[in-house]
């Protein structure tokens, strides 16, 4: 049996029929509909009126909310006024003008002038000892203190030994190093021979010196190296100071004066880079990076080098005419191949290169030419005298330093003067001649090393490692960046 549906005033309602069920003021169902289908259609007919229609106050409420409203405005009302406090003043005695806080000092870095009795973490690390005594050390001065006591002569405490013992090992290593530096055959500068790694120059000018390195003893000029201040200290080169020994993108060979390129795991000599047209350098002041080396023709780097026999890097190619002979620019270098750089009257530099046949004869382009500057390595030995010779004679004088540096180290001690020890520290002549015999037997049993590091040497290491960690973040951004390439490329791949 089926149920019939009444039609249901909703229905009515949507269909615009305007009749009412149920009257406003009853609620009595209608015959024959379901009480739960009974709800006033009045309220459903206000609830459709228009925004626009105008409604009569007397018929509707207006709900309102003034805390809304209130807050729209950008007032804060609070409920109940009575529970806020009223502030409180009270008065404070003076303090004095004494230091209320203590600075750590070790732990807070400051710059400027030094005020009210702080002290600047600089002058506290000078001040603090290098030196720290180890077992040996505190037994010995025990004994020696012993000794003393029975001598009349006052103990000795650590703090002074620290510093005593501080006091040699910087006399020593000062003394040694200008030795070092002054005397004849063992200083690189006394060298007649040492030229600029770069342009091959054997003279320095003003504000364009020679500066070695004190690791691999290459030569450069500060324009050739980009080296805008010399250093006072000791130096080094980039690929010493990062202690590494890359090969050159450009040449078979390793070491010397190398730059970085942009990525910075690749190295360039400075000459290759200076040599070869192609490639650029991206700030001259700094003589780095090393730029454009993508551009190098593909018929450049099939050249084989007529020195080495490798067919390994680029090579340029001999300045004569007609005369194709390719050579790398070091290995030209090494040989002493004619390798100039010309100043045109139009102030452009052109670099004339020639191959081993070529580099002897008189008549080249420019040789004429008043501007020209010649900055090639210059053939001081005549043309019979035999290359094995000259080699020699640089084997048996880095041999004779060898020898003269391992007697320098084994008679350490004459580089220290007891008398200027104890002056400088104001303590008793003899009581240092003690320390000294000590320190004498000390460090020759360590093989007659120093005992501590030099500072510059400390701190070289510390600029060494910061390097490292910057070469390696380098290393990883760049390997990262190449990742997102290739994503990037298969994407644009896998949506064509």
């Amino acid at each position: 049996m089926k149920r019939s549906r009444h039609p249901s005033s909703s229905d009515d309602s949507d269909n615009g029929s305007k009749q009412i069920i149920a009257s406003a003021d009853s609620f009595l169902p209608a015959p024959n509909i379901d009480v739960n289908e009974v709800f006033r259609t009045d309220l459903i007919t206000a609830m459709k009126v228009h925004d626009s229609y105008q409604l009569n106050p007397e018929d509707y409420y207006v709900l309102a909310d003034p805390w809304r409203q209130e807050w729209e405005k950008g007032v804060q009302v609070p409920v109940s006024p009575q529970s806020i406090p009223q502030p409180v003043a009270r008065v404070l005695a003076e303090k004095g003008k004494e230091v209320m806080f203590i600075r750590p000092k070790k732990l807070i870095r400051t710059s400027g002038a030094e005020a009210l009795g702080y002290v600047d973490i600089r002058t506290l690390a000078e001040g603090m000892c290098r030196y720290d005594l180890n077992e040996e050390d505190v037994a010995w001065l025990q004994i020696i203190n012993e000794e003393f006591a029975e001598m009349a002569i006052s103990p000795l405490d650590e703090i002074t030994m620290e510093r005593v013992m501080e006091e040699f090992e910087r006399c020593c290593h000062d003394n040694m190093t200008h030795a070092v530096e002054t005397e004849e055959g063992l200083g690189i500068e006394y060298d007649e021979d040492v030229v600029c790694d770069v342009c091959q120059s054997p003279d320095g000018e003003d504000n364009n010196e020679m500066v070695f390195c004190d690791k691999c003893n290459i030569c450069v000029h500060q324009a050739c190296y980009g080296i805008q201040k010399v250093p006072k200290g000791s130096w080094l080169c980039r690929i010493c100071a990062l202690g590494i020994l890359p090969k050159c993108q450009l040449c078979p060979k390793k070491g010397g004066a190398m730059k970085p390129t942009r990525s910075g795991t690749k190295w360039v000599h400075v000459s290759c880079a200076l040599w070869i047209p192609e490639v650029s350098i991206g700030n001259p002041e700094k003589m780095e990076p090393i730029t454009n080396v993508s551009h190098i023709p593909s018929n450049r780097w099939a050249l084989i080098c007529c020195l080495c026999k490798e067919k390994t890097g680029a090579c340029i190619q001999c300045s004569a005419k007609n005369c194709r002979t390719a050579f790398h620019v070091t290995c030209g270098l090494h040989a002493s191949l004619e390798m100039n750089t010309i100043l045109t009257e139009d102030d452009e530099v052109k670099f004339k290169s020639y191959c081993p046949k070529h580099s002897g004869e008189e008549d080249k382009e420019a040789t004429g030419d008043k501007k020209g500057r010649r900055r090639g390595r210059l053939l001081d030995r005549t043309p019979g005298e035999p290359e094995e010779l000259s080699s020699r004679q640089q084997e048996s004088r880095v041999n004779l330093r060898k020898l003269k540096l391992q007697e320098m180290e084994e008679y350490f001690y004459q580089f220290v003067e007891v008398d200027e020890v104890a002056s400088n520290l104001k303590l008793p002549p003899e009581v240092v001649d003690f320390l000294y015999q000590y320190w004498k037997l000390k460090r020759k049993a360590n093989h007659n090393q120093p005992l501590l590091t030099p500072k510059k040497d400390e701190e070289e290491s510390l600029a060494r490692r910061e390097q490292e960690v910057l070469l390696r973040r380098l290393q990883l951004f760049t390997h990262l960046r190449q990742d997102l390439e290739r994503v990037a490329l298969m994407k644009t791949e896998t949506l064509e």
